[in-house]
């Protein structure tokens, strides 16, 4: 019997950001995330790739509207937590349509923009440094190795 393959965990991550401030949402019910910012992200359901993930993501999450063609990776991280290893990606909308709400209130209590020289002590420590990573126009990084 072959021995199976190795596996990453891929998720698409949402940079949206107005006026220097980047829009953050504080999660819940979800583990080690729980009480601390992050960016609207999700995992890919299979069969989509990271843009296709983010549009449905951007919508599920933040009721927002947003085209492929508007969508850019702006950065990429190969992250280590306990058990798993996972592939990020970091997709700048350039514009979109709707204004951002709370579209799952069993998982986020707070959806708020935040200036990105001033973003809020629980933050997620691994897109606190993609959000530096992008704003020194760092394309890839790695997080927990």
């Amino acid at each position: 019997m072959p021995e199976e393959r190795f596996k990453l965990i891929p998720t698409s991550h949402l940079i949206l950001i107005k006026d220097n401030k980047i829009l953050l949402l504080r999660r819940f019910n979800t583990g080690y995330e729980d009480g601390n910012y992050s960016v609207v992200a999700g995992h890919l359901d299979g069969n989509e790739t990271f843009i296709q993930a983010m549009v449905r993501e951007a919508k599920e999450e933040a009721g927002i509207d947003i085209k492929q063609d508007d969508l850019e990776i702006v950065h990429v991280m190969h992250r280590k937590v306990p058990g798993e290893e996972r592939i990020d990606f970091f997709i700048k909308a350039n514009k979109w349509g709707g204004k951002p709400k709370i579209m799952e209130p069993h998982k986020c209590d707070d959806l708020s923009w935040f200036e990105l020289d001033n973003l809020p002590n629980n933050i997620i420590p691994y897109v606190k440094q993609a959000i530096d990573n992008i704003k020194d126009k760092r394309f890839y990084s790695e997080h927990g190795w």
